[in-house]
């Protein structure tokens, strides 16, 4: 049976679909846009879960939601074992930290950053301490990348692709120009073919990127 990927334009369900390119399942996408002027999902993913929020999958009449759950589940049920290490060791171990940091730590103070960049001066006393950990969370992305040019061994990982959503951020708001090994990772993603496959398929440039 075909995957179904619930996918909103230039969103961290793009991580989905090259996820699936990559373990070469077939999927089918159905693609939600943004609100031309408030940028929120449509209310049309209410229908499919109660939080109307993207990435959803739906797998043999299963609903599956949240990034890094739907990472996890992927790999686990359809090939992607050579994505995560060995359980029990201890890049199994950092491979955990790491996909809980890119959504539980990492997006954090860049999605403060994007709803207080709302309010204008009201937000004026808390800017400083926000710009300061989105530059310690870039930072450490920076220093977690491994000589093979990612964050776990030296091939692919699920914590590879669960982190180049932030890494993409910090290129496209121009954090990375002092950090190169973050900005050849990203450079390195957008190179592989499941990558290009899957912007293809989301029909919308991610982010910026094409």
């Amino acid at each position: 049976m075909t995957i179904i990927v619930h996918h909103l334009n230039n969103s961290r369900s793009q991580r989905i679909l090259w996820l699936l390119e990559e373990l070469g399942v077939d999927y089918a996408v159905r693609l939600h846009m943004r609100d031309a002027v408030t940028n929120l999902a449509p209310p049309e993913l209410l229908a499919i879960h109660p939080l109307g929020k993207s990435p959803l999958i739906e797998d043999a009449g299963r609903v599956v939601m949240e990034s890094g759950a739907i990472v996890e589940y992927l790999c686990e049920r359809h090939g992607g074992g050579h994505l995560v290490p060995p359980r029990g060791s201890d890049d199994h171990v950092r491979h955990l930290e790491l996909m809980h940091f890119a959504e539980g730590s990492a997006m954090t103070p860049i999605l403060l950053a994007l709803y207080t960049g709302r309010l204008g001066e009201a937000a004026a006393p808390l800017q400083p301490r926000i710009e300061q950990q989105i530059e310690s969370h870039f930072a450490f992305l920076e220093a977690a990348l491994n000589e093979h040019g990612h964050f776990i061994g030296d091939s692919l990982s699920a914590a590879d692709i669960m982190l180049s959503f932030p890494a993409e951020i910090a290129v496209m708001q121009g954090r990375a120009a002092d950090k190169p090994k973050l900005s050849a990772f990203v450079a390195a993603c957008h190179a592989r073919p499941a990558w290009q496959a899957a912007a293809k398929r989301g029909e919308a440039s991610y982010y910026g990127f094409a």
